[in-house]
């Protein structure tokens, strides 16, 4: 199930249903506003939970739900593996939980009533690779790919012994961090820049002021995306086996609940225009849709960035919206190569967020931790991030065959 409401199916999850049964994806799906109603809440759940042998796999429960106060609903999971605690169901498999599990979660209301409930797949691959086969991703994102700690630590996950070989192809190879880490991730950078934003000065310079790296200008000089082009000149003419797409906050963060489903219309034109283009250049290149990770958990996190100029409960409200539609456009495409990867549920907003320390108030004696950044993870947020990708990547390694359930 890809998201669970009390209420008749909608537009939405009827748009959804058709993409499942395999009819071919086109332009962004038509989706009518999801409204709160009272009672019901919005719970958002891949339709697979990819895990790796000795990697811990999680589900923060408030990262799947749109409530204003998750505390005032009870979480319940029914899975025979792993254990509920209070803010997530956490697990890290053994050799013997090898295979498919089925994994539940209801959501109830103070009088025990179930108000939504999901199902995932939850796939078990062992850490010992079956083919020592090189393998290279190109990994496309905003700022969060730009600090190149989750590519690093996908990096480091494949570097220990018994792995195969992994490349990391990218234009862009940040100081500070491991030989070899490479991707397109630049702060700021939107689903439409990527696609329609040319300059000369693409692939150098100050990435405020590139062009995206895989636009072309044609033989009347029109800009054109060409990744064919691009891995001519980044990768020795070859497509890579993996791509992943880590692209949203940029695009919807400023949307109000008014504006919210035209602003994704528009970004899912953009970002649709990037995975059309991904497949054309290479038949065999599987694609990851990295769904975009809740905020820091606190309002003060988003004071000490924006002062008034945004709230975490809107942003949140637009962020699950985007996890919903991307959902909505993306599951069930697996036969087209293009997989969703859950980096929404596996992040702990409360403790992996940076923090600072100060007085409580200008006459306090005591002093007190406040969050201090509303979308970019502290480094354990980012290695949380990066063991979802791993554990995507290992399981399409390990050929585990991957449906809709």
């Amino acid at each position: 199930m890809l998201f669970a409401r009390m209420w008749p199916a909608s537009g939405l999850m009827a748009a959804a249903l058709l993409l499942r049964m395999g009819l071919p994806g086109a332009p962004a799906v038509a989706a009518e506003p999801l409204t709160d109603m009272p009672g019901v809440v919005r719970l958002a759940l891949p339709p697979v939970l990819n895990a790796v042998e000795g990697v811990e796999t999680n589900v923060y429960f408030e990262n799947v739900v749109l409530a204003l106060d998750p505390a005032d609903f009870a979480f319940d999971v029914t899975c025979a593996l792993g254990r509920q605690q209070s803010e997530r169901w956490t697990w890290t498999p053994m050799a013997s939980d090898v295979g498919e599990h089925s994994f539940q979660l209801d959501v109830r209301n103070d009088r025990n009533e179930v108000v939504a409930r999901g199902h995932c797949q939850l796939r078990v691959v062992a850490d010992e690779a079956r083919s020592q086969r090189p393998t290279s991703i190109l990994m496309i994102g905003d700022s969060l790919t730009h600090a190149s700690v989750y590519p690093q630590r996908v990096a480091e996950l494949f570097a220990r012994p018994g792995q195969p070989p992994l490349t990391l192809v990218g234009s862009h190879a940040p100081e500070g961090v491991s030989a070899g880490v490479r991707h397109e991730g630049y702060g700021g950078w939107t689903a439409e820049r990527f696609a329609t934003h040319y300059a000369e000065t693409a692939r150098r310079g100050d990435y405020r002021q590139r062009g995206s790296p895989f636009l072309y200008a044609d033989g009347e000089g029109k800009p054109q995306l060409d990744l064919t082009r691009y891995y001519g000149d980044v990768n020795a003419g070859k497509a890579p086996d993996f791509v992943t797409i880590f692209l949203g906050p940029n695009d919807v963060f400023s949307a109000t609940d008014e504006t919210i489903e035209a602003t994704i219309d528009r970004m899912l034109t953009h970002f649709e225009s990037l995975v059309s283009e991904i497949q054309a250049a290479g038949k065999e290149t599987r694609i990851g849709v990295m769904l975009p990770v809740a905020p820091a958990a606190t309002q003060d996190a988003f004071g000490s960035n924006y002062a008034n100029g945004q709230t975490r409960w809107q942003y949140r409200r637009n962020q699950h919206r985007l996890v919903e539609r991307l959902l909505a456009q993306y599951a069930g495409r697996d036969a087209e190569g293009i997989d969703i990867v859950p980096t929404h549920v596996n992040l702990d907003c409360l403790h992996n967020y940076p923090i600072e320390r100060g007085k409580a108030n200008a006459h306090a004696e005591i002093e007190i931790q406040r969050q201090n950044n509303g979308v970019h993870p502290d480094t354990a947020g980012y290695r949380q991030i990066g063991d979802t990708v791993y554990a995507w990547l290992k399981t399409r390694m390990a050929n585990v065959k991957v449906s809709s359930p």
